[in-house]
């Protein structure tokens, strides 16, 4: 269930880089980024936006067409990706760790006709373009690191020729405005087509009336830009609330995290910070883990997984301020189920945002489930993406008419809240009963020896599923199977106990921090 909020609808005409331009041209001054090279102003980001698009339609690009974004987060992304809105163009974000072969399946399956890349990325691209049977008008290169070839252009050099000023083009509400490529977290992405409504929506019904930005915070995000839940955390609410955001290029470590929050980059400290349970994991068990006095934090927010309960006591009882934590997907663009900051039942993803509805279904994916049984999660909401681009079969299996099927697993309370019970095609029949690889998970990591966890299935001698458990320990902890197995046992019902523990020192994840389970399954079987 959720309450539906009162929002003017939006006109026959709305481009969601005008959208927010039009909201920060009374404050010019004020500033819209800083990164490691310096910072923009919301006057200076308008200016670099325009050039941005005159660039991109001077080099022939016509309106729909794809631009790819293989980018570090620094100011050149924000400008690119806004200026191809605002040319009414489509940016196509994509995983700055990915191979060669993976972006040049992207290039052929978006077609796109140009390419911004930053300069540490260019020899990947190149190597890229070099396999793809797809060719691209342009290439711009932010920050190259050595010569340029024909067809690659500096990114400041591609801006500079053009003017300060351009109208938008008159996109609606639905039309076409980015894709998202699914984090691969089971195999292949699926790229996720955006309208220009989404960002709004996302922004008015959890950027404003769950998180509560201000104009006054500076947003901080783990998680990066190509990400559905980066994308609205270090851009879409930051901009829609007039607040800054702090972009860092390099991976978020806990070194670098640390870093930002105590003002050691750029003399300013976030008061918003955005991660993942992965990484609040590292955080927590790091020896340089700053104190509360350290650091200037007001809110903090995960997502990409659920939060294991312990890690956010142990936050809060560390900062003295809750992690709010939550659930979205790349096809709904931001979360849709999420703790409060007045409001936290921590082992939980909360309750519905305003805006959406949530439904738990039994396996016909058509009766709602009773309250306290695990269901499919399907939600409805504005900000669901239109399709998976050229793929028929997962779009009418994903997007089912006024409703999105999540793949995700939940139990609902009485209180109206909701618990993960994992993926869907991740649960385990065990004795002829569901388990949960997250409870068993969550319940590994409560010991103190475990930092991560996570637990497949895998066939024994008979044929039949057992689970198995892949476990990362703390740096200088040490426990055996057997112990495991015993803590398990004493916290859960006898049968969900993994019959099989191996100790690893890192879980495969997408850039996102979602743990990749195929990638252990097909572990096991080579094993086997």
């Amino acid at each position: 269930m959720s309450t539906k909020p009162t929002i003017a609808p939006l006109g026959a005409t709305f481009n969601f880089t005008q959208h927010v331009l039009e909201i920060n041209a009374a404050r010019p001054d004020a500033l819209a980024f800083i990164d490691d090279q310096g910072s923009l102003s919301y006057g200076q980001l308008a200016q670099l936006v325009c050039q941005s698009a005159n660039a991109l339609l001077a080099s022939g690009l016509r309106r729909e067409e794809r631009v790819l974004l293989l980018m570090h987060d620094q100011r050149h992304w924000p400008v690119g990706f806004l200026g191809a809105l605002y040319a009414g163009l489509v940016p196509v974000p994509v995983n700055t760790l990915l191979t060669a072969d993976d972006y040049a399946h992207m290039l052929e399956h978006s077609r796109a006709q140009a390419v911004l890349v930053s300069g540490a990325l260019l020899p990947t691209l190149r190597a890229a373009l070099g396999q793809s049977r797809h060719e691209v008008r342009q290439v711009v290169v932010s920050q190259p690191q050595g010569p340029l070839l024909e067809g690659e252009v500096e990114f400041d050099d591609f801006l500079r020729p053009h003017s300060t000023r351009a109208s938008p083009a008159a996109t609606s509400p639905d039309d076409p405005a980015f894709w998202l490529y699914s984090s691969g977290s089971t195999g292949r992405p699926k790229a996720a087509l955006h309208t220009h409504a989404n960002p709004y929506w996302t922004a008015e019904l959890y950027g404003k009336r769950v998180l509560g930005l201000r104009a006054n915070d500076l947003c901080f995000s783990a998680a990066k830009l190509f990400f559905a839940y980066g994308l609205g955390n270090a851009l879409i609410f930051p901009l829609v609330a007039g607040a800054t955001t702090l972009l860092m290029a390099e991976r978020a470590t806990p070194e670098a995290v640390f870093q930002r929050w105590i003002g050691a980059v750029g003399g300013l400290q976030p008061t918003v910070f955005y991660g993942a349970p992965t990484g609040f994991a590292a955080m927590l068990a790091h020896p340089a883990l700053p104190s509360r006095a350290a650091v200037a934090l007001r809110l903090v927010s995960s997502a990409g997984e659920a939060l294991p309960a312990q890690l956010g006591e142990r936050f809060r009882l560390h900062f003295g301020i809750d992690i709010i934590d939550g659930i979205g997907s790349t096809e709904m663009l931001h979360i849709y189920l999420s703790n409060r900051p007045d409001r936290v039942r921590y082992g939980s993803s909360g309750w519905p945002v305003p805006g959406y509805t949530i439904e738990l279904r039994a396996e016909d994916g058509l009766s709602v489930v009773p309250e306290g049984e695990l269901g499919d999660l399907y939600i409805q909401g504005p900000s669901a993406a239109l399709l998976y681009w050229g793929n028929r079969d997962k779009s009418r299996d994903t997007f089912q008419g006024h409703w999105v099927k999540s793949g995700d697993k939940y139990t609902q309370h009485s209180d109206g809240s909701y618990t993960y019970g994992g993926r869907s095609d991740d649960m385990l029949k065990v004795s002829g009963i569901y388990v949960s690889p997250f409870e068993v998970e969550s319940t590994l990591m409560q010991h103190p020896a475990v930092m991560e966890a996570a637990v497949i299935g895998v066939h024994d001698a008979e044929g039949l599923i057992k689970s198995k458990a892949y476990v990362v320990l703390k740096a200088g902890q040490h426990t055996d199977e057997a112990a495991l197995k015993a803590f398990v046992k004493d916290k859960l019902a006898p049968y969900k106990y993994p019959r099989q523990i191996a100790f690893v020192h890192e879980l495969p994840k997408t850039a996102s921090g979602k743990i990749q389970r195929f990638k252990l399954r097909q572990l096991d079987s080579v094993d086997a």
